[in-house]
């Protein structure tokens, strides 16, 4: 089944191909696709924007994707906010060194925090399937690790961060395989019920 994957950060991209592919998915990329306002106030809500977005422009299914990191001692921000977090065109090392700032003095059995995924796939038909995955870890007191992108590298699930790990072992545990993981098997049940 060929999907149209509604994003356009590159990096997220790179990973949705990557773990949807041995999933037995085709995603296809669309340059044309607008941006769409994240107005909603859950990921779920988001991605399902970002969808039906994809979906209604291209007439072909699309999935969509909306994550973030939720930090328990921020009260769950940055949440959905998570890319808006240190303001409009910040990189990624500016949001990071911000929320860094930000827990400066909290120690580290209250650095808890989960990066959550709402993937959600919508067809022409207007059938809507969504699925949610999160991985729990901590938040280091400084960046660790060269790879991944985001708030890699500063999530640590055990002594390392997502930035220390291969795009494999990441993506076995992350958020996104995850709720992706759950998304094929709605697909695949979907499929066989009709």
């Amino acid at each position: 089944m060929t999907f149209v994957i509604a994003t356009h950060n590159a990096k997220k991209l790179k990973e949705l191909k990557r773990i949807l592919e041995p999933l037995g998915f085709d995603a296809v990329i669309r340059e044309d696709l607008p941006e769409v306002e994240e107005t909603g106030t859950t990921f779920a809500e988001n991605a399902l924007l970002k969808a039906e977005s994809a979906c209604k422009v291209t007439g072909m299914p699309a999935i969509a994707d909306d994550s973030g990191l939720v930090v328990d001692a921020l009260g769950g921000a940055p949440g959905v906010y998570s890319a808006r977090y240190a303001g409009e065109g910040a990189t990624d090392r500016q949001r990071y060194e911000k929320l860094l700032e930000e827990l400066r003095e909290v120690p580290t059995e209250q650095r808890t925090a989960r990066f959550v995924s709402a993937v959600c796939c919508v067809f022409p038909d207007g059938k809507i399937l969504t699925a949610e995955g999160a991985c729990e870890g901590i938040i280091a007191f400084g960046p660790k690790g060269e790879g991944g992108f985001g708030y890699d590298p500063i999530f640590l699930v055990g002594e390392r961060s997502y930035a220390e790990m291969t795009a494999e072992e990441k993506d076995s545990i992350s958020h996104r395989g995850r709720a992706l993981a759950k998304l094929a098997q709605e697909l695949e049940n979907w499929k066989k019920n009709g």
